[in-house]
């Protein structure tokens, strides 16, 4: 169909229905589907963020959404397109009116993470100006409250800045972290938010010989399924490490701390390189099975 009629309009409460219409179905072949029908209405308000649908008269013909993760660095997510609608047209003026909405908050960056399996959209991304940035993979530690880590944990958020900004994870990384604020975004890891982490008796820094790795807890929530009742979720910022000796320390620590905390299941941020990848296997830690991909655009070009 033609994007000629279609105007670009913050959502509203009452497109619900429209686009639970052509959302519901967007990965029918995937375990649990799309998440912005069970989210939409806490999802699309806030003043840190800006919703935007394509209105073409009748019906929805996308949504997208841009958050404010920082002064510098904004978050695009929930890109979805009607299939009446597919094509370059409604994708490009959606992205471009969340590009003008960053840059007059002061964004010189916006990032987006697309599933690695997802081929449309990640070329999606590409053609809307958006360019490889990094990629990690979940790690699945399970909770224990008897787990006993063979090297002293200390919370020393000096140690684990160091320790990040001289590493292999944090140079893959590209300096991203789970975002404290928002579930699904990555922003740039600072010594402030470390410190902060300590603070809330969530940093766990691997001291074998000296620091060998660290990670930071980020939240801990819970998450409705299909089973009984919800299951409580924590998850860690990133965690990084040296050497296979470290990272099992490490997710020793984080079964234990996640154990504490109540928690059902436990996720944490790991690059997507071989070694990091194999260390967690060597660990006999779960990680997903596939990757997920950042890319980022140059709000300044």
């Amino acid at each position: 169909m033609s994007g000629a009629a279609i105007q670009l309009r913050p959502a509203r409460h009452d497109d619900y229905e429209d686009v639970a219409a052509f959302t519901a179905e967007t990965w029918p072949d995937r375990d649990g589907g799309d998440y912005i029908p069970d989210v939409y209405h806490d999802w699309i308000d806030g003043e840190d963020r800006h919703t935007v649908v394509a209105d073409a008269g009748d019906e929805i013909a996308g949504i997208v959404q841009a958050v404010a993760l920082s002064e510098w660095e904004a978050w695009g997510q929930g890109m979805r397109v009607n299939p009446a609608f597919r094509g370059p047209g409604v994708a490009n003026r959606m992205t471009e009116a969340l590009f003008d909405w960053a840059r007059d908050r002061g964004a010189t960056a916006m990032r987006n993470m697309v599933f690695s399996w997802n081929e449309a959209g990640l070329g999606q991304s590409r053609a809307m100006g958006y360019d490889p940035a990094t990629e990690f993979r979940w790690a699945h530690p399970e909770p224990d409250p008897d787990a006993d880590p063979a090297a002293e944990i200390t919370a020393n958020p000096d140690a684990a800045w160091r320790f990040w900004t001289d590493s292999d994870a944090g140079e893959h990384l590209r300096g991203l972290a789970l975002d404290p604020e928002e579930t699904w975004a990555v922003s740039r890891l600072t010594r402030e938010r470390l410190a902060a982490a300590a603070d809330d008796d969530g940093l766990f820094v691997v001291q074998n010989g000296g620091t060998k790795g660290f990670a930071h807890r980020v939240r801990k929530y819970d998450r409705e399924t299909d089973a009984d009742g919800p299951e409580t979720w924590v998850e860690y910022g990133v965690a990084a490490w040296a050497d296979s000796a470290s990272a099992e320390a490490l997710f020793e620590a984080l079964a234990r701390d996640a154990a504490d905390r109540g928690a059902d299941r436990v996720r944490a941020l790991i690059p997507e390189t071989v070694r990091t990848v194999s260390d967690a296997a060597y660990c006999r830690v779960d990680v997903a099975d596939d990757p997920d991909f950042v890319l980022a655009a140059d709000l300044t070009a």
